[in-house]
This record gives C-alpha cells, structure tokens and sequence, in this order.
C-alpha cells in the first residue's frame, strides 16, 4: 500500500489529524503534517503567564480507552508519553441559592452526595438517570461512535430490535424537557442539561438522547499533567516515532485537484507538496467558504455543516484566588437557564450566564499556594460577521464574568484584564470559516448527528478528521475521527 500513495497530507494538527497521521504512518505509508500553528493542538491551545502555560482550550479528557487503543494500534503505551492523574471529584458545582454539589467517578459517591444535596427522591432520579443514560450510551457507541459511516436505516433497526430505547431516547423531547420530568430538583435538570454545551448545544433544543454524554463522564475524568497540550504534543512525538513528518507554521493555502482527485497541497509560502491523498483536519465549512480552492466549494452539502454550533468566551490567566475551595473542574450556575440560553440564541453574549472554571493547578487532594492558572469558559453564539470584537464587548463580558463570580464570594488578585480573553469573533478568526463555532455543526435536532460529514468526501484522495467531521466534538471524539478516516484511506488504497 505504501506504493500506491506518494504522498499523504495531512492538513491540521488537531487531535483528529494526530490520529490519522499516527495510524497511517504505522501501516507504512508516507505522511506529512501542516499547521499554519506553530505546533500541535489545534483548538488545544494555552496562552502564556507568570505561572506557566495555561490552557485555552479543552479541558477534560474522559474516555481514556480512546486514547489507550490509539498508542497500543502501534505498539507504544499511552504512559510513556503523559502522565494522567484520575480525579475523584468529577466537578463541584455551585448555585446563588447556597446549594453546592460534587459529583464523582464513584457513581454510588455521586448518588449519595445527590441524596444529602436534594434528598432520597433526588437520590432516586439521579440513579434512575443514570442508568438511562448508560443504556443509551452502551446502545450508540458501538453504531454510532465507532461507526466510521453511521446510517440513519441501520440506527433505526437497532432501535426497532431494542425497543425499550425508544423510550429512553424520548425522540419528540428536548434534553431540556425530559430532564425538567425525570427531575423534581430544577437546580439537578439544570447540571444534566450543561452536558448539551459539550458538543455546542443548548439543552432547550438539543435532542434528550445527549443525557447518555453523563455516562462517558462518569467513566472517568484524566487530568493530563503539564496541562492539555502536553496529550498533543504527546501524539505527535507517537506520529514522529511512527515516520510522519511535520511541517509547522505553514498554513494550507489550496488543495490541487485535477480531474476530480487531489494531487497536491499548496502552502501560504508558495510551496508544492504533491499528494494522492489529502486529510483535511480543519473545520470542513472551509470547503464550502472556497478556503482551499473554488473547485472545493461543493464538496459538502451546506447541512454538514450548517447551522453552527455553540462559540464561547474563554479566560486564561493566571491570579491569586480568594473564596471558595476549588477542585479541577468548577461550574457556576445562574439562577435561571433562560438567561443564558435565550441571548445566545438571539445572537447575543448571556445576560447571567453558567460559567464554567478550569483551575489547572488543582487536582485531587491539591490546594496550591501563590499565583495559580485559570481557564473560564462562559457560553457565547457564533460570530459571522467577520468583525472585531469591541472594547466595550470585552469589558462587558469581564463585567459580567467577575461581578458573578464575586457573588459567589470568589475573587481573583489580580483581576484579569481583557488580554486574557478570547471572544467568538477572536475564534472565529483563529479557526479559518469557523464562524466562532467550537463545536462544528449544531447538535440541535434529532437526526443533527448524522447529518455531519464523514470521513470520506466526493472528491478523490480527499477525507477528513477533526470535531467537525463524524463522530463530533471532544478530544475523544476527534481522535476516533482520524481513525476512521485512516480506516477508509487504508480500506480505498487495499480495493484499489
């Protein structure tokens, strides 16, 4: 096989690109890596502060078996190349009532923490939840996740055989409704509705099927040591051991095609790199935005990738924190859900919005002293406009960011200014035909997950990887995303 291609491109160095290159280096083909960044990540990104890097993009790695299975495909063991610490304590959470809540990688610690923070009826939805959604997690992993091309005939006589999950699936229900019933703490739908922000969605339109996100939680939360970009840098020392090159600060200016099949990816700086076969890991909407070439705009039908999902505004800074003891993973809820979600499906940033905390120097059992590192994450829409975020934006979301978390009683020396943040419009520039988007497509719908594109496209040679593409966002969800597209180049090169 190693005959037949050339030359692989590999364009992005996204844990969907990591993935694929890693996996078809290993098979023996040639492969090389491009990244206008100046290294591996993509969104996986960290800004720098007095207390070292801080991470300024995703934050939780679950579904560690994801990542065991792609070191283990060539031989090398996840271990040697991060150093993960499990934490017990999935997410403290905290509400302007007073109530506070910690969930945790015991499920029986989990409900019982439930039962003192709601009482026993509490304590019997949430195991009545969970339980529900680990059925529906079990039912759509296998046809669904690690499906490299789901079908919507083959999904639905799976349902049909398994009739119990009709019920769980509530197909005519948002998240939202079918948490609001199984429920009778509003403050417990609200937490269970947060898991819809995963994939870039509001719980008010996502399906109810999203509950099973919970349950891939629940398996276990990692915390990478050194921060997430250490797990970037971690696959592409694997994908280098393997024979993939890289080539890093030279973005991707247009994929050659001729006679409907790639043959080459060009390079800002002017530079040729023939290829039979080309992975895009970007966000596929740059095809149709004509980013890689006029041929290209048809690629994709405009709902793989329309409409967009969830954008965010994201603090990265390092302070000294007063109030409140933090864990790794923090949530911060509003009072009303509504004043979240309502403004952003209007276009606008939350008028009191959940704001999630990422206190990178904090794990398990860990209360460090001094300046510490910090990742706030506040929901926000995508941004199309093309323009640059205001000052008068930006001093608004740090208005409305601190103010909150003062009430709280938490505060930070100093207060970070508006350098230190990253806005929808910011991300939209970032991430080339983005929009803002994080998430790619919108899960908003019912059939939404299967209308994202798939590894293999219409044009020769050309497949893609990343968050946008099938199985969706998420570190794990973008690295099974590159192995499926090395499973369809490997299974097109073999039937050639």
């Amino acid at each position: 096989m190693a005959a037949r291609a050339e030359e692989i491109v590999v364009i992005g160095a996204g844990m969907g690109g990591l993935s694929a290159a890693i996996r078809l280096a290993h098979a023996g083909l040639k492969v090389h890596v491009v990244d206008r960044a100046p290294g591996p990540g993509g969104k996986m990104r960290t800004m720098a502060t007095d207390a070292g890097p801080v991470d300024a993009g995703p934050t939780v790695m679950t579904l560690r078996p994801v990542f065991e299975e792609l070191f283990d495909s060539t031989g090398a063991r996840l271990s040697d190349y991060v150093t993960l610490h499990r934490e017990e304590v999935l997410a403290r959470h905290w509400w302007p009532d007073g109530g506070t809540l910690d969930l945790f990688a015991d499920e029986a610690a989990s409900a019982a923490a439930v039962g003192t923070f709601g009482g026993v009826q509490a304590e019997r939805e949430f195991r009545a939840f969970c339980a529900r959604a680990k059925r529906l997690y079990q039912a759509f992993e296998g046809p669904m996740m690690l499906a490299g091309t789901p079908s919507q005939g083959a999904l639905t006589a799976h349902v049909l055989t398994h009739p119990r999950l009709i019920l769980d699936m509530a197909p005519h229900r948002t998240l939202a409704q079918t948490l609001g019933a199984q429920f009778s703490d509003p403050r417990l739908a609200q937490l269970f509705g947060r898991y819809a922000t995963y994939v870039g969605g509001s719980p008010f339109r996502s399906p109810a099927i999203l509950g099973l996100i919970w349950h891939a939680e629940a398996q276990g939360v990692w915390r990478v040591e050194g921060g997430m970009k250490r797990l970037a840098h971690g696959l592409e020392r694997l994908a280098r051991t393997q024979g993939a090159a890289f080539t890093f600060g030279a973005g991707a200016a247009r994929i050659e095609t001729r006679a409907g099949r790639v043959v080459a990816v060009h390079l800002e700086d002017g530079t040729r790199l023939p290829a039979d076969i080309v992975v895009f890991n970007g966000d596929p909407a740059a095809l149709g935005a004509g980013l890689l070439g006029e041929g290209l705009r048809d690629t994709l039908p405009r709902a793989a990738t329309h409409p967009r999902s969830l954008s965010a505004y994201v603090w990265s800074y390092a302070a000294v924190p007063t109030g409140p003891e933090l864990v790794h993973h923090n949530v911060f809820f509003c009072t009303d859900p509504h004043t979240e979600f309502d403004p952003i499906e209007a276009g606008r940033m939350p008028d009191d919005g959940t704001l999630y905390i990422c206190a990178q120097d904090r794990g398990t059992g860990t209360s460090p002293q001094g300046l510490e590192r910090f990742e706030i994450i506040m929901n926000g829409p995508p941004q199309a406009d093309g323009a640059d975020p205001t000052d008068e934006e930006k001093e608004t979301c740090r208005t409305r960011t601190f103010e909150t978390l003062a009430r709280f009683g938490l505060t930070f020396d100093p207060t970070p200014g508006t350098e230190w943040l990253t806005t929808p419009r910011q991300f939209a520039k970032l991430f080339p035909a983005s929009e803002g988007s994080l998430y790619g497509r919108s899960p908003h719908g019912l059939t939404a997950s299967l209308k994202k594109p798939t590894a293999r496209t219409k044009v020769a040679g050309l497949y893609l990887a990343g968050g946008g593409a099938h199985p969706g966002a998420g570190i794990p969800m973008a690295t099974l995303s590159g192995r499926h597209a090395a499973a369809a180049i490997l299974t097109d090169l073999a039937s050639t």
